[in-house]
């Protein structure tokens, strides 16, 4: 499993368990404190010690409104979903002490533990035993705690038309046990919720941690007071999306270096991933990923597809919108020369993903090997690498799935550095200033010159 010490056995935990479990007080929910102190009376909160082997050493993350003097975590469950829970009470549809039934919900196939799960510079940004609440944090369930997981763990079968499609071509060949005749393809999956370590991330992001509390706490407007005043709570469950992570093949495979591992690492795009725009390559590239995958696990490996709520590049739908218009406004029209630009124009910044964070569910999943890295990015190439994670082989997208109006996107990518693979080379400053997206015509009238040549465009995105 690991050179670490391993978690104690279940009798011993027990005997451990019993010893050292507190009684959980219960916070009376009709009233309302504005905000906690460390060192005010009464304030306990569970102790964590993040990276330790054993889970009730660790101890577990408790982020409910039922104990908030032995809550040891600022923020909720359910990332920005926590505002809808909010609005259920409000409503009268949520009783605010109903503790969920967690009986049938235990992972349906193994992960870990794995030896990275100890390391805070690897796994900083999730809890590696949130999907273990009901086996390692029984005994505190048991007690009265609640509790939730921050990971669930289940299986699913896949039905994309370019996998089909990939079927009728003869691309991909059925199997009955990775794809089916349907063209449906089988996948073992986790959702993961985020919850950040404040010390490491602050390592990461190479600010001290009372830097990454102010400015979280500023640019929320002060959403977050704890993040001030509770400077003893290191855990921090922000309101942000989370990400899912699709295995195709056996999830077991994933730690051994000798077994083949594709994988790609994907930000979420709505407007390409679910509706097909065609101003970037964020589906066609997603599809042919799956596609490897689906490959790689009929040759005995496994194929993996990381999918983060990251929705413009982080900086949210609007304000990609806003950039969208920017470059189909802007002087010259959507110019590759200019793409980057843009978006430092509307959102002061290229992108806030980052991917300091982004290798963490691969250490999740015992990666140390990717030998297919379906990806032209080197922020999240060198991301992981700099993890200690292996890459063999990097994939990048064929030229013939590139949408013609996402031509913009690729050739300024490729220009500025991203990895070109030999399908895009010969992309140079010329190829760079001539390369141009469509006109959407917003400000032509009705009828003007070129409204029916860009009718059919004015929506898309």
């Amino acid at each position: 499993m690991s050179a670490h010490t391993a978690p104690p056995s279940k009798k011993k935990r027990k005997s451990i368990e019993e010893d050292s479990i507190p009684t959980p007080e219960f916070t009376k929910l009709d009233h309302i404190n504005l905000t906690s102190h460390s060192g005010t009376f009464g304030v306990d909160p569970i102790p964590v010690s993040w990276g330790h082997p054993d889970p009730l050493v660790r101890g577990p993350v408790i982020c409910t409104v039922r104990h908030s003097s032995q809550r040891n975590a600022i923020g909720a469950h359910s990332g920005s979903y926590c505002v809808y829970t909010g609005l259920a009470v409000a409503a009268g549809k949520l009783n605010p002490e109903y503790v969920p039934n967690l009986k049938l919900t235990s992972p349906v196939f193994d992960i870990g533990p794995h030896s990275s799960w100890y390391d805070p510079k690897k796994i900083a940004s999730i809890d590696p035993f949130g999907h273990l609440t009901t086996d390692v944090y029984s005994s505190y369930l048991n007690k009265g705690f609640d509790i939730r997981p921050t990971i669930a763990i289940t299986k699913a079968h896949i039905d994309l038309p370019e996998t089909r499609e990939a079927v009728q071509s003869g691309r991909l060949k059925p199997d009955g046990k990775v794809l089916l005749p349907s063209g449906q393809s089988i996948v073992s999956k986790a959702a993961i919720e985020p919850v950040w370590y404040l010390p490491e991330i602050a390592r990461r992001f190479g600010c001290t941690e009372t830097t990454l509390r102010q400015s979280i706490f500023q640019m929320t407007n002060g959403m977050y007071p704890e993040l001030i005043t509770r400077p003893d709570i290191k855990i921090f469950l922000p309101p942000i999306g989370g990400l899912t992570i699709y295995i195709w093949g056996d999830p077991d495979t994933i730690p051994d270096e000798d077994i083949e591992l594709t994988c790609r690492v994907h930000d979420e795009c709505n407007g390409s991933d679910v509706f097909g725009s065609d101003i970037c390559t964020c589906r066609p590239y997603l599809t042919h990923a799956i596609e490897e995958c689906i490959k790689t696990a009929q040759r005995g490996g496994a194929g993996l597809v990381i999918y983060f709520r990251k929705e413009g590049r982080s900086l949210g739908e609007v304000t990609k919108y806003l950039v969208y218009n920017t470059r189909k406004r802007q002087e010259g029209g959507d110019s590759a020369e200019n793409y980057f630009a843009c978006t430092e124009q509307v959102a002061g910044v290229q992108d806030t993903r980052f991917q300091a964070l982004m290798p963490d569910p691969l250490h999740f999943l015992g990666v140390t090997k990717i030998h297919n890295f379906i990806s032209m990015s080197d922020m999240k190439y060198n991301a992981i690498v700099n993890t200690g994670i292996e890459i063999v082989n990097r994939v990048e997208i064929p030229k013939e799935l590139v949408p013609d109006d996402a031509q913009v996107e690729i050739t300024a990518k490729v220009f500025h550095g991203y990895n070109a693979g030999e399908a895009y080379q010969g992309i140079d400053e010329d190829e760079l200033k001539k390369t141009v997206g469509r006109e959407y015509a917003y400000d032509k009238p009705e009828g003007g010159e070129n409204a029916d040549r860009n009718r059919g465009n004015v929506v898309q995105d």
